[in-house]
């Protein structure tokens, strides 16, 4: 394929857009509320009432306020509207109203700051575009990025725009990118590999989920750039069972771009050959950890391994490889098409973009955002979340998942960036973030994340599968009301051994929820202590 080809199935994608457009959402969030439904119902109205010349309906991947799924949009040369909490008996109602008249169906503010706070990069075509159609890809001027770097620069001069860019690894540690895959590209082998970590399985993270769901293409096209960057010729994707959806609009999104010549051999009849996988895991949280992923993907069990070496320099079956996660991928056709200055003029001195979160919890708007680094904690949780329902007061924020800490609400004014949550005891993480209320037992809250930790350790190295356990019985003696002080000496001995001794990242960061809730929250620890002396003095 030539750009010419490229651009023409754009223009004709386009030129036969209808003037009204009805968009309904079809991430899992929806789909979960019957959106399929809907989006049937109403294909079928618009067919009753022999409006299909001027009206199309389209399933659209996440419009982010998931809590008021399932979502429809209907977008006429007046204005926009996206109705809530749609049902199939509503289709009418809506194809009733498309000359701009009134429904009984709840209508959401998009001026409201859930929608206007978010400045879309990644997401930017996320709850637009159908994303099982690679023409509507296509004329967002996607693969146009792919084009250009196989066309127009070298590999060198493709690491070189994603170092000066400043994007930082979205997977939780936050390592630049550029540096990464300047290592991979040096790395001397006659075989080179490529993983999209996709292996999400922070407890109320769905930001990859809702990413690959929503824009697949997005993805393909990053991971084939950072190919052409590294010196790779096949990629995988790892992905857990528990995503059947993005499961099957990736394998469409990579059956489209081969057939197109855009993934395969000779892209843009180039000497530039890739192919990528789909290897589906089964569920261990342990694989998300980069060694443990790839020794998934050959065959064994998942298990980590001590580094170094590290992937990029001996990965998948000892050959330089490339991991970045979901979004890390989904931000680099934006930032070769629209330059390495643009991002970076985006974000803190230190952490440049956006980022995305799933925003879950005790918070009226939970759902999808994404932000540019540096927005603070209160305005995420009280402007775009909406404050606690039923006239709760916010009393911190978990971010980082089982791996991250708690913030306590005397702290949202903190900038969302890598070294502030980093300085606060908790981290950046893949982008969960959960919301807790003024009657939420942050002794309770580090119990169930150290329970979660322990369920998920893979068993390999002692101080984390001995150490998480013992911090558990510790964690559940306290909350039956039956812990000494010296329980509470005992439990922060541990963390110290626990997080300075484990093998990998899930047994070194497994204290973390206990230690940030011990220094924001002490005194809940101690009352429970004190309930029990008292108990027992009586």
């Amino acid at each position: 394929m030539e750009l010419n080809e490229l651009l023409a199935i754009a223009k004709q994608e386009r030129s036969q857009a209808k003037p009204v457009q009805i968009r309904c959402c079809t991430a899992a969030g929806c789909l979960s509320g019957n959106a399929e439904g809907v989006k049937h119902e109403l294909e079928a109205g618009i067919k009753a009432e022999g409006l299909e010349k001027d009206v199309e309906v389209s399933g659209v991947g996440c419009m982010r306020l998931c809590c008021q799924g399932p979502l429809v949009q209907v977008d006429t040369p007046a204005g926009s509207k996206l109705y809530e909490k749609v049902t199939t008996q509503d289709a009418f109602a809506i194809i009733e109203a498309l000359d701009g008249g009134k429904t009984h169906i709840s209508e959401i503010d998009l001026s409201q700051p859930f929608f206007s706070y978010q400045k879309p990069i990644v997401l930017e075509n996320s709850g637009k575009i159908d994303p099982e159609k690679i023409q509507a890809y296509i004329a967002a001027k996607g693969y146009q990025a792919l084009y250009h770097v196989l066309r127009e620069m070298t590999p060198g001069e493709v690491v070189e725009s994603i170092s000066h860019s400043g994007l930082r690894g979205r997977g939780g540690a936050g390592y630049p990118t550029g540096v990464k895959w300047a290592t991979v590209a040096k790395a001397k082998s006659d075989r080179k590999f490529v993983i999209c970590n996709a292996d999400e399985g922070d407890p109320g993270a769905f930001m990859d989920r809702s990413v690959l769901e929503s824009d697949p293409h997005r993805v393909l096209e990053g991971m084939a750039i950072a190919a052409y960057a590294v010196g790779a010729n096949q990629g995988y994707i790892y992905v857990r069972a528990e995503y059947p959806v993005a499961i099957r609009r990736l394998q469409t999104a990579i059956h489209q771009a081969q057939r197109l010549g855009l993934l395969g051999s000779q892209i843009f009849e180039s000497p530039f050959d890739f192919k990528i996988d789909i290897r589906i895991g089964a569920g261990a949280y342990v694989c998300g950890e980069e060694t443990a992923l790839m020794a998934s993907i050959e065959g064994k069990r998942g298990l980590p391994h001590p580094r170094p070496p590290y992937p990029a320099e001996s990965g998948l079956w000892g050959h330089p490889t490339l991991i970045n996660n979901v979004e890390t991928f989904a931000n680099i056709a934006p930032i070769i098409r629209n330059g390495a200055d643009w991002f970076a003029s985006i974000g803190t001195e230190k952490s440049k973009g956006t980022k995305v979160f799933a925003l879950a919890g005790k918070i009226r708007n939970t759902g999808l955002i994404e932000v540019p680094m540096g927005t603070s904690l209160r305005q995420i949780v009280e402007e775009m979340g909406g404050g606690v329902p039923d006239g709760g007061t916010a009393k911190a924020v978990q971010t980082g998942g089982p791996s991250g800490g708690c913030i306590p609400a005397s702290a949202f004014d903190t900038p969302v960036d890598y070294e502030s949550l980093t300085n606060l005891g908790s981290m950046m993480g893949s982008g969960g973030m959960i919301v807790m209320d003024d009657s939420t037992n942050m002794v309770d809250v580090a119990r169930f994340f150290m329970e979660f930790c322990m369920d998920e350790s893979c068993g390999k190295c002692i101080p984390c599968r001995v150490g998480t356990v013992q911090m558990h019985g510790l964690l559940t003696k306290l909350m039956q009301g039956k812990a000494t002080q010296a329980d509470l000496a005992l439990l922060e001995e541990l963390c110290d051994m626990v997080k300075n001794t484990s093998l990998c990242g899930l047994g070194q960061s497994a204290p973390n929820p206990v230690l940030s809730t011990l220094r924001y929250f002490r005194q809940e620890y101690v009352e429970l202590i004190q309930e029990y002396l008292e108990l027992i003095k009586d």
